[in-house]
This record gives C-alpha cells, structure tokens and sequence, in this order.
C-alpha cells in the first residue's frame, strides 16, 4: 500500500530554513503529481507547493513565493521541500501527498518558527 514517510522538520528562527523530505513507497512514484500541504494548529489542511511527474510545480499562496521550492529524486523515490526565510505563521506540520492534496499521506513533520 501507499507509505509516505515524511523527516526533516524541527525547530528553526525566523529567517532560517528547513529542507524536508517525504520517501514513498507502495506506487509507482515516477508517473505521481506530490503535493506537500500543511496544518497549523488550529487550521485547516493548506496545500503548498506541487510537483508534476514531469517536473512542473505549482505554488499555491503568493506569501510562498521565493522562500518555498518543491523537488524530486525518481531515483530515491523522494519529494524535498526547501523552505528559506521561514516565518512564525509556517508553524505547522507538513505532509507529503500522493495525487492530490487530499490524497495519501504520511505521518507528518513539525516546523515550529520562534525565536
């Protein structure tokens, strides 16, 4: 079955970055659209950032916009988030997603910005 193993997140101050990484398993990664989406507390899910089979991405929100970046290793069967310039208001957990942003996902990753 699908498995999605999210890591990499932590505790960072504002203006620091954070790269998180999602290993899937259980489908063929190579022909997925991933999305990674997020939850702050007290929030509904958010979808991020998307990346196509092909390589395209899609951003969502313009506050994103030249801090976050969304890749993929086929080889390694892996989605990466780089995050720069991170802001108390990116606080949340971070999922990476098969398909759509309501697809399968994985545990998660906590982000807490604060200094």
């Amino acid at each position: 079955q699908v498995q999605l193993v999210e890591s990499g997140g932590g505790l960072v101050q504002p203006g620091g970055s954070l790269r998180l990484s999602c290993v899937a398993s259980g489908f063929i990664f190579s022909t997925a659209t991933m999305y990674w989406v997020r939850q702050a507390p007290g929030k509904g899910l958010e979808w991020v950032l998307s990346i196509s089979s092909s390589g395209g991405t899609r951003i969502n929100a313009d506050s994103m916009k030249g801090r976050f970046a969304i890749s993929r290793d086929n080889a390694k069967n892996t989605v990466y988030l780089a995050m720069n310039n991170l802001k108390p208001e990116d606080t949340a957990v971070y999922y990476c997603a098969q398909g759509s942003p309501n697809g399968p996902r994985g545990q998660g990753t906590q982000v807490t910005v604060s200094s």
